[in-house]
């Protein structure tokens, strides 16, 4: 029985670079064997039916078609439905009361080991704040995402593994459609 899955590509139609129409993002998705497949908004967001096996093939030939066909490099990160409402109970900063526009969700593409995570400095980008919760480091920034030192780049050295970024509102649209 197939699964629905969201998957976030990282770098998509962000600042005029690296553009891919959204009819041909979701025609690589069913090239790969995604059923029921529909986008949000320009930035690489992809919800799509399919079964595990198929599904755990899609970040590796999803990324390969994209170098091939528009010739840039995307990661591909993939959630199912159910990781998303785990990942929106589980929001420290929210449950602590912080305004839902401060909010923000790195989606890592692996799992970062202990000691790693232990050598995050919490105090790289005051008065920024940031948790690490098994795939997802959830960040609260009050200056918004332009002014941190809470980057991709810094997570990803740091923590040895790939990561994309949404806003609040978008992480619990994208749950809102995988629902329906």
């Amino acid at each position: 029985m197939p699964t629905n899955y969201l998957a976030l590509l990282r770098g998509i139609n962000v600042g005029g670079k690296n553009k891919l129409s959204m009819e041909d993002l979701i025609g690589v998705f069913a090239e790969t064997g995604c059923v029921h497949v529909k986008s949000y908004i320009q930035s690489g967001n992809v919800i799509f039916d399919a079964a595990p096996g198929v599904a755990a093939r899609v970040p590796g030939v999803v990324a390969a078609r994209i170098v091939e066909r528009f010739g840039y490099r995307t990661p591909v990160v993939l959630r199912t439905a159910e990781e998303i409402k785990a990942v929106i109970a589980h929001n420290p900063f929210l449950a602590a009361g912080c305004a839902e526009d401060e909010l923000h969700v790195y989606f890592l593409a692996d799992r970062p080991e202990p000691p790693r995570v232990h050598l995050l400095d919490p105090d790289r980008s005051p008065p920024d704040r940031f948790d690490v919760h098994g795939r997802e480091v959830y960040l609260r920034l009050p200056n918004g995402m332009a002014r941190t030192k809470l980057t991709n780049a810094y997570f990803d050295s740091k923590l040895a593994t790939m990561s994309t970024g949404r806003n609040w509102r978008t992480v619990t649209k994208l749950l809102e459609l995988m629902r329906s």
